[in-house]
């Protein structure tokens, strides 16, 4: 249920007087509040053929007590367009009519509406591709500040092994420089455990 009132203020300035806004909008079933300032009196409501498709009344005739302030129901149906009628209010017997013109707006069943933050409007974002240097980055294990002097020097002494062993072209020169890049390898396997 909408908490959208319709307010017909009743005896404000003289017996039967009645006052109500002109016009009235809601998206879904409301009440209307009698408050009645004077004595007691009698009020009837009707509504007319167009505002009949979508609203309904349970009863048209309604005793409001003196002082007393009463709230009547009015059922709306949702409808897929908006609709817009007259509300006729009557009292004391006919004395005084008053008529609202009662529009009702296709709602959200009396929910209120969502709002949606303009990041959600946007396409994500996606990261950019890494390039080559972002690829070799992903294959190569996360270098600490330990590890890197290891590397320089294992470097240097792969060089050195190297080049002396193509120096020298000797058997044992050429075992020795192999023992120290199979040891070079070994250590780095340790070091980046």
């Amino acid at each position: 249920m909408s908490n959208a009132s319709l307010t017909v203020t009743l005896n404000a300035d003289r017996p039967h007087d009645l006052s109500v806004n002109p016009s009235f909008s809601t998206t879904d079933s409301f009440a209307v509040e009698f408050d009645n300032r004077g004595q007691a009196v009698h009020v009837h409501l009707n509504i007319d053929d167009e505002l009949s498709r979508v609203a309904s009344l349970p009863t048209g005739n309604h005793f409001v007590d003196s002082g007393e302030t009463k709230l009547v129901m009015v059922p709306v149906r949702p409808d897929s367009k908006p609709v817009t009628g007259k509300l006729k209010i009557v009292s004391g017997y006919g004395s005084e009519t008053a008529y609202v013109d009662v529009t009702v707006n296709p709602g959200n069943g009396g929910k209120p509406p969502v709002e949606i933050d303009e990041e959600f409007s946007k396409p994500p974002q996606r990261a950019p591709e890494p390039g080559a240097v972002g690829k070799m980055e992903q294959l190569l294990p996360r270098l600490d500040s330990g590890i890197v002097p290891l590397l320089v020097l294992s470097g240097i002494a792969l060089v050195l092994a190297v080049a002396v062993a193509s120096v020298f072209q000797s058997f044992a020169i050429t075992l020795g420089a192999g023992a120290v890049v199979g040891g070079v390898f070994v250590a780095l396997a340790l070091a980046m455990r």
